[in-house]
């Protein structure tokens, strides 16, 4: 396999910014790249033209490349400049990102100025572990890494550097110092000079002098204490504010998001601690999955990674074209933990705890200062009796229906699940020996398989059913034909209420699942549902009852079994797997979760000769912390706070001040859904590359974020369809097209804010103008109208609110607006309990309504003629109805979502341009006129509908304010 680079050097030359990969021992040089300034093309860059890095701040040290983006002008190059290790898988290490810098490519001097501010922080860091380091006196060494590439590794064992202002290289760059020769290649000089040089007196003075990377302590140290000023947001986006870029002159809309969409990478690609990534092996994969691969074993990490747990590999993309793979670096996102303890045969009842079970954490808490290895007590020190071993958990969030709590739920089109995540056990020999079984149990969790929402702005909201019955169940199998295809047998665990509002999605999914198993396909084996009401059962704090859902699935879980690995081949693989759901998939998914992994630990530990029942520690506090922190580690990701009841994941009890800290974390979830999701959930589809930077201008414009998800462009085909079906009656009509448009929620007005999305259909006879509730896929009512009573066609600019620069833009808003004379055949009918149909005016307008269990016909237009002439006969005047209007507005062409996809579409002008025509000539088939009357003039009349300078009048100060105030909320 390529190795990949475990150091770079970052800084800015004339023409570009020049990444160039420090090779390691056992390493070949590896040639730089430039990302060119202004369009940040990347290139190989030939040895001899390295840049000159012996100016002060002028280049840092990354620990790998996250990737590039580009929003409008502006790119940045994210590149990993803190880590920490935090478990150690077959003898590889396996990091988690701690901290990354976003450094522009679109100037040189803007490239300096952010490498300098980057360099200069890495260095206050770097001094600040120092100090902390010096000050503990501990002399316990960290074991070595047993990964040749690292011998050499400057970085291996530190968490964050700082290279700062290097000395100038002598000539050739071959001279140095012994001093300088041992600090560098400490990896070679072993372990004692590493930390002798690292501890206090002329060390630091001389680090300080030299502006070198200081060499922090082992990873577990200095990297976890909390940092001294605790105002990290003020500080962050400080750092935001000097690593940005001028803006340029009239800036697009979404450059002015930028410092907020720095902010936000900063945060989740860095500090968050969400992202974890491995040089040597591949962590996306579970261990049957890594052999089911096909393809040879030689292959980089980046193709062998699985796509669905890849989440940089759309910002990898402008390094891939380059061909250097030692650049493609790929990261998960989830969790990854470790820990080891020692469980023995023949237990002694008069010992204690410590020498009968022992616990280490392979990922402590930031506030810990727990040394990697626990040195108390080494493999000699056991009984023969004793054996230990070591749990993993990894966690792999899917990039599919990727983002946050209420923005992502359900399922998409492609049958990909929100919040899905696999969560794989892993029990091996602390030193993975191949001659001992390797064990793998893998579950699942995931939103319920169905079209739902629910709103952000209630503690407790109701799921909404979306989209027809038989669209839910095409989603819902193509969901289960994946998870088939990769796990085998599946057994569902829903734990949503039997009563209340959750019963709503949950009967719904049961029901499914039973039309899932009458309609399944011969090669898939049928789905298992068991429906456990977890609030019901362990109502009063009583979560032991979860105890009662194992008595139920243990047979099952037993059954399944896990996978067992030795001699680096697959001796058993685990026959299906537990698919878990709550509404979110956090909280109770996480408890129930961790105890069918204690009950397979216990099956598998069993099958070693280890009865965990008799052991002295029956606590397992290090199995409860672990999965208490990958459940916090997933809830944060999802829902931006840790698990709720995760006092009872990690002690096995339940009080009063577990539940206030639930209520507290209930408040935190409210304020973010409420606040702060939309814009996160617009950068991570953007980020993943399920939308392009457009994205940004249209959150501007409405402080929204659409799905990309659901295809858009298919429903819209499928409501066109289903409103020709509905509305029209006559056989004799030829459809010749429909489209969907933007309409004023009032009929016959122009303006009649909200617009919302219609159907316009257009037969040889009418026009149809069908109004369609998008939840139900149903038309909710329409309009017809007769073209031989059309008078006039408007086209031309339609502007409706100039508050942000999309909705202003006169090229992109359009529309028409099609007056006529209401007349005998033209009708309105709504879709409620009964069809109501009145004859040549709206039913409000009439005050009479006919209902009709079938489609209207003409007695509602004789009706009609009726009442007008018994009118007229009262009045003595004829009765005539002022001329109605429809307005149609044209949807935008280019989105955020066609422009990833690279979808070309006919602008709106044009759109509209073609709609009118037809409709034109339409018209004059229905509107004979005598042989001898000359030429037909058209009836297309060209004219602003809402010109820009209207719709700024009319857009009062208080619209103003109010987008101000949202956008200084959202935005």
């Amino acid at each position: 396999m390529p190795s990949l680079a475990r150091k770079l050097l970052i800084c800015a030359a004339v023409d570009g910014l020049i990444i160039q990969p420090l090779a390691t021992k056992g390493q070949r040089p590896s040639p730089a790249a430039k990302v060119k300034y202004g369009d940040a093309t990347v290139s190989s860059l030939s040895r001899d033209q390295s840049p000159d890095t012996s100016k002060p701040n002028s280049s840092f040290e990354a620990f790998g490349i996250v990737g590039m983006f580009t929003v409008s002008r502006l790119s940045y190059l994210i590149t990993i400049t803190g880590r920490q290790q935090v478990a150690q898988i077959r003898g590889f290490p396996v990091y988690v990102v701690t901290d990354v810098a976003l450094t522009p490519c679109t100037s040189r001097n803007e490239a300096e100025k952010a490498i300098a501010n980057t360099a200069a922080k890495l260095q206050r860091a770097s001094a600040e572990n120092f100090v902390e380091d010096s000050d503990s006196e501990s002399e316990v060494d960290a074991p070595p890494v047993p990964s040749s590439d690292d011998a050499e590794d400057p970085g291996a064992l530190s968490d964050r550097e700082a290279p700062g202002n290097k000395d100038p290289p002598e000539a050739g760059g071959e001279k140095s110092s012994i001093a300088e020769d041992v600090i560098k290649r400490r990896g070679s000089y072993g372990r004692f000079a590493q930390r002798w040089f690292s501890r206090k007196g002329w060390m630091m003075d001389q680090k300080r002098n030299l502006g070198m990377s200081s060499v922090g302590a082992d990873d577990a140290g200095g990297s976890q204490s909390k940092p001294k000023n605790e105002n990290t947001d003020k500080e962050l986006s400080d750092t935001v504010v000097q690593e940005n870029v001028s803006p340029p002159p009239a800036p697009s809309t979404g450059e002015s998001l930028m410092p907020k969409l720095l902010r936000f990478a900063h945060i989740w690609l860095g500090t968050s601690r969400s992202f974890f990534f491995s040089y040597d092996i591949d962590i996306t994969r579970n261990v049957a999955s890594r052999f089911a691969t096909p393809g040879p074993g030689n292959l980089p990490l980046h193709e062998t990674a699985d796509p669905t747990f890849f989440w940089n590999q759309n910002l990898l993309k402008p390094f891939k074209s380059s061909g250097d793979e030692s650049l493609l670096l790929p990261l998960m996102q989830g969790f990854v933990g470790q820990r080891t303890f020692v469980v023995d045969r023949d237990p002694p009842q008069h010992d204690s705890q410590e020498n009968s079970l022992e616990m280490n954490d392979m990922s402590p808490p930031p506030e810990s200062n727990a040394e990697y290895f626990s040195p108390e007590r080494a493999s000699v020190d056991l009984r023969p009796s004793e054996k230990k071993f070591v749990i993993t958990v990894i966690s792999r969030r899917s990039t599919r229906r990727a983002g946050l709590r209420y923005l992502r739920r359900g399922i998409d089109d492609d049958g990909y699940a929100a919040n899905y995540v696999e969560t794989e056990q892993i029990l091996s020999t602390p030193k993975w020996d191949p001659l001992s079984k390797i064990f793998s149990f893998v579950q699942v969790r995931g939103s319920i398989p169905l079209f739902f929402t629910q709103s952000p702005y209630s503690l407790k909201p109701t799921p909404v059913l979306q989209h027809s019955p038989e669209a839910n169940f095409q989603a819902f199998k193509k969901h289960f034909e994946h998870m088939s295809k990769a796990y085998g047998s599946v057994q569902l665990v829903n734990l949503v209420e039997k009563h209340g509002p959750e019963a709503i999605i949950g009967k719904e999914y049961e029901k499914t699942v039973q039309k899932f198993n009458e309609q399944k396909a011969g090669d898939i084996q049928p789905l298992s549902f068991e429906w456990f009401d977890f609030h019901s059962a362990c109502r009063g704090m009583k979560f032991e009852n979860v105890s009662l859902l194992l008595d139920i699935l243990g047979k099952k879980i037993e059954e399944a079994g896990s996978t067992v690995e030795r001699r680096g081949q697959i001796e058993r693989k685990q026959n299906g797997v537990l698919r878990t759901n709550c509404m979110d998939c956090l909280d109770r998914t996480n408890v129930c979760q961790s105890s069918f992994g204690k009950f397979m630990l216990d099956l598998q530990l069993k099958e070693e000769g280890f009865d965990m029942s008799v052991q002295l520690d029956q606590e397992n506090s290090w199995f409860n912390t672990l999965w208490a922190d990958n459940g916090d580690a997933i809830s944060k990701q999802y829902a931006s706070t840790a698990a709720m009841k995760g006092d009872y994941t990690r002690t096995r009890k339940r009080d009063y001040r577990g539940m206030v800290n639930d209520l507290g974390l209930s408040l935190t979830r409210f304020y973010n859904g409420m606040v702060n999701d939309y814009f996160s959930q617009a950068a991570i589809d953007f980020f993943l590359g399920n939308v392009s930077s457009m994205v940004f201008d249209e959150f501007e414009a409405t402080m929204m974020t659409k799905d990309p998800g659901v295809s858009m462009s298919k429903m819209r085909e499928q409501a066109i369809e289903t409103s020709q079906k509905i509305v029209i009656e006559d056989e004799k009509e030829d459809f010749i097209g429909g489209w969907t448009l933007l309409s004023p929620h009032t009929s016959d007005t122009i303006k009649s804010l909200p617009f919302e999305e219609v159907v316009l259909l257009l037969t040889d006879a009418a026009l149809y103008l069908c109004r369609f509730d998008w939840k139900l896929d149903k038309v909710s009512s329409f309009e017809r109208v007769d073209l031989a009573h059309v008078v006039s066609i408007k086209v031309g600019t339609y502007i409706t609110s100039a508050i942000s620069p999309a909705e202003a833009d006169e090229s992109r808003n359009v529309g028409l607006v099609v007056t006529y004379e209401p007349g005998r055949f033209d009708i309105k009918r709504t879709n409620t309990r009964s069809l109501s149909s009145t004859s040549g005016q709206s039913d409000e307008q009439s005050g009479k309504k006919g209902v009709f269990q079938g489609p209207a016909k003409a007695p509602a237009a004789v009706t009609g003629i009726l009442n007008q002439g018994i009118l007229s006969a009262i009045t003595g005047k004829p009765q005539t109805e002022p001329p109605r209007k429809i307005a149609l507005k044209a949807l935008h062409s280019r989105t955020a979502l066609s422009d990833a996809k690279d979808v070309k579409r006919i602008t709106e002008e044009e759109q509209i341009n073609v709609i009118a025509s037809e409709i034109e000539r339409l018209v004059f088939l229905n509107q004979p006129i005598p042989e001898d009357s000359g030429p037909r003039k058209s009836i297309i009349e060209r004219g602003d509908i809402i010109s820009l300078a209207e719709a700024k009048r009319s857009t009062g100060i208080l619209e103003q304010w109010g987008h101000s105030i949202k956008k200084l909320v959202w935005a």
